[in-house]
C-alpha cells in the first residue's frame, strides 16, 4: 500500500465562487467571516409553504458570459462556468496555451438542469413545437463538465459526480485521485447548483427537510436547539488543484494542500442519517488514513450541520466522539443556506481559505448550542487559530458521505512564506 508521505502532494491554487453572498472568492469568503447571514424572502416561492431562500444576488449571466448566449445554458451551469473562469485566473493559468489533454474537469451536481427542464416542461400543454431542441443540453447532469471542457480547452477527464448533497466534495475526491495516478498534471473540480423552484421547494417541505422559521436571520441555524431544517441555496465553488511540484515549477505554491479524501455510505436509510453516524464516521477515518493523520491532529472541521433535527444530531455525536474538545467546529450553512450538490465544493474552498489565513468562520444564525450535540461550534465572530489539518464534511441522502483533509501548503517546505 502507498503510504500518505509517498503520494505526490495536491495543491489548491486558485478558487473561483458564485454563492448567495456574491459573485466571487473574496466576496463569499468575507460574508461568511462576518456570520451574516443570506437568507431573504423569494418571491418566487410565494405562493409555496416556504417562501424563503438563499439565492445568488443580482446574477446577470449576460456579464459573465459575453461569447455565448446564456439560454443555451441552465444556471447550474452558468454558475459553474463563471467560478471555473475566476479559478483559473487565480491561479495564473492561460487555457489558450495549458497542455488541454492533461487537463481534467470533475464536477458535483444533484439535478442536472432542473430550471430549465421545468420551464420546458410548462410549455407543453398541447403545444409541443413550443418546446426547445436543446432541452436535453440543457439539463443533462453530465453538460456542466462538457461546457467546462469546451470552454476551458480542457480534454483530460470530464466528469460529474453525483452522490446528493455529498456530490462536490466527491469531485474533488475523485479529482484528487486522477492527479495522483498521474491521469493529469491539473484538475478543475468542484460542484454547483441550481435547484431552488417551487416544485423543489414544495416537496422538500412536505419532506419535513426545509426550515418553516419565516425570520430569514435565524431561518438557517445549524447546531441550535431550536433547528428545524434547512433554507435552500443555490451557486458553484470550482478549485483548480495541482500536484504541488507541478504547481511550484511555475512559481504557484496555492493556498492549501488537498491532502485527504474518504468515502462511504450508511447503508441505513434513503434520508435518514445513521443516528451515531457510524458511516460519516468510515469516511473520516478514511480521510485521515489518507492523510496520513490521526483525530488528534484535526484543528479544524468545517461541519457539514445543515440545521436538521437528526442531521445535526447525528453529526455532533460524531464529532463528539472523534475529536478533542479544542477542535473548531462550524457551519457556514448559517451564512449561505444549503447549496446541496455545490454544498461541499464551497465548504471546501472555506475550509481551504481557514488553513491558508488560519482563521475559522463563526456559525451564523446559532444562538442556544444544543447540549444534547457535545460540540460548541464557533459563534459570534471569527477565530484566529494555528490550524495544521481541517476537514470538511458532506453527507447526502442515500447516506452518501464524503470527507476532505487539507494541510497549509508549508507542511512540505522547510521554511518560506505561505503565498497563493
Amino acid at each position: 500500500m502507498t503510504t500518505a508521505a509517498a503520494r505526490p502532494a495536491v495543491a489548491v491554487t486558485g478558487i473561483g465562487m458564485v454563492t448567495p453572498a456574491g459573485i466571487g472568492r473574496e466576496i463569499t469568503w468575507q460574508r461568511v467571516l462576518s456570520g451574516t447571514p443570506t437568507a431573504a424572502p423569494d418571491p418566487a416561492l410565494a405562493d409555496t409553504p416556504i417562501p424563503l431562500s438563499c439565492r445568488v444576488p443580482d446574477y446577470d449571466p449576460r456579464a459573465h458570459r459575453p461569447r455565448r448566449v446564456p439560454q443555451r445554458l441552465d444556471p447550474f451551469a452558468q454558475f459553474a462556468l463563471t467560478a471555473a473562469r475566476e479559478a483559473v485566473a487565480d491561479a495564473r493559468l492561460d487555457c489558450g496555451t495549458w497542455p488541454s489533454a492533461r487537463v481534467a474537469v470533475v464536477i458535483g451536481n444533484c439535478s442536472g438542469g432542473l430550471t430549465s427542464y421545468e420551464t420546458q416542461h410548462r410549455k407543453l400543454d398541447g403545444a409541443h413545437a413550443r418546446v426547445s431542441p436543446l432541452l436535453l443540453p440543457l439539463f443533462l447532469a453530465n453538460m456542466v463538465a462538457a461546457q467546462l471542457s469546451i470552454e476551458l480547452n480542457a480534454a483530460g477527464p470530464s466528469l460529474v459526480t453525483a452522490t446528493a448533497c455529498a456530490s462536490g466534495t466527491t469531485a474533488l475526491g475523485t479529482a484528487l485521485q486522477l492527479l495522483r495516478s498521474g491521469t493529469c498534471d491539473i484538475a478543475v473540480a468542484g460542484g454547483t447548483e441550481a435547484m431552488i423552484t417551487p416544485l423543489t421547494v414544495t416537496s422538500l417541505a412536505a419532506a419535513g427537510a426545509l426550515t418553516a422559521n419565516p425570520d430569514p436571520v435565524t431561518a438557517s441555524r445549524p447546531f441550535d436547539t431550536r433547528r428545524d431544517g434547512f433554507v435552500m441555496g443555490e451557486g458553484a465553488a470550482v478549485l483548480v488543484l495541482e500536484r504541488a511540484e507541478h504547481a511550484r515549477a511555475r512559481g504557484r505554491e496555492g493556498y492549501a494542500l488537498l491532502a485527504g479524501y474518504g468515502a462511504s455510505c450508511d447503508a441505513h436509510d434513503p434520508v435518514t442519517p445513521h443516528p451515531y453516524g457510524d458511516g460519516a464516521a468510515r469516511a473520516v477515518q478514511a480521510a485521515l488514513a489518507d492523510a496520513g493523520a490521526t483525530h488528534d491532529e484535526v484543528d479544524h472541521v468545517n461541519a457539514h450541520a445543515t440545521s436538521t433535527p437528526l442531521g445535526d444530531l447525528a453529526e455532533g455525536r460524531l464529532l463528539h466522539r472523534l475529536f478533542p474538545a479544542r477542535t473548531a467546529v462550524t457551519s457556514v450553512k448559517g451564512t449561505l443556506g444549503h447549496l446541496i450538490g455545490a454544498a461541499g465544493a464551497v465548504e471546501a474552498a472555506c475550509t481551504a481559505l481557514s488553513v491558508h489565513r488560519q482563521t475559522v468562520p463563526p456559525t451564523a444564525g446559532l444562538h442556544t448550542p444544543d447540549p444534547a450535540l457535545g460540540v460548541r461550534p464557533v459563534t459570534g465572530a471569527a477565530r484566529s487559530l494555528p490550524i495544521g489539518l481541517a476537514l470538511s464534511n458532506s453527507f447526502g441522502f442515500g447516506g452518501q458521505n464524503a470527507v476532505v483533509a487539507f494541510r497549509p501548503v508549508h507542511s512540505i517546505r522547510e521554511e518560506g512564506p505561505d503565498s497563493p
